[in-house]
């Protein structure tokens, strides 16, 4: 691969670790093809090896990504329902107030679901602090296997 090809590989698998930060972009799938983009071009055995690696990677990541939110969320008794409605809320307002208006309303729709559902305003913002945190470590672990794709690339990159 040339240097311009390297750079856009490179452009590739950083928008998919800035993916995993912005809703409505599936950033390990944008680094999953971006590695596969610079196998293919590739075609070596050290560039198969880390797609290969990285797919295992991110696959348990997205494992992982939907087994510990479900947890925590199992254990705080928040409906599945209630999410489903922040969700929306989340949909809604990144439409009435571009990409902002998403986790705003995702909260505030949450938190609002919560409060009539349970009744005080302590024990809502509880589950709505447990859910975020839940959300929030399935976006970490999801960013931490989008680096050390990223990683594993510059990597082979510089020893080829």
């Amino acid at each position: 691969m040339n240097a311009w090809q390297l750079t856009a590989v490179g452009l590739v698998l950083l928008l998919g670790v800035f993916g995993v930060l912005v809703p409505g972009i599936p950033g390990p799938l944008v680094v999953w093809a971006g590695l596969l983009w610079w196998a293919v071009t590739e075609r070596s055995v050290l560039a198969w090896t880390v797609l290969m690696a990285a797919t295992a990677v991110l696959l348990l990541s997205q494992v992982l990504t939907w087994l510990l939110p479900a947890r925590s969320l199992r254990g705080a008794g928040v409906p599945y329902r209630t999410l489903v409605l922040a969700g929306a809320a989340g949909i809604a307002g990144f439409f009435l107030l571009p990409v902002i208006g998403c986790p705003l309303a995702a909260i505030g729709g949450l938190y609002v679901l919560e409060r009539v559902r349970l009744g005080s305003h302590g024990d809502a913002w509880a589950a709505t602090r447990t859910v975020l945190r839940a959300v929030g470590l399935s976006v970490l672990v999801e960013l931490f296997a989008c680096l050390a794709v990223l990683g594993a690339w510059l990597g082979a990159v510089l020893a080829g």
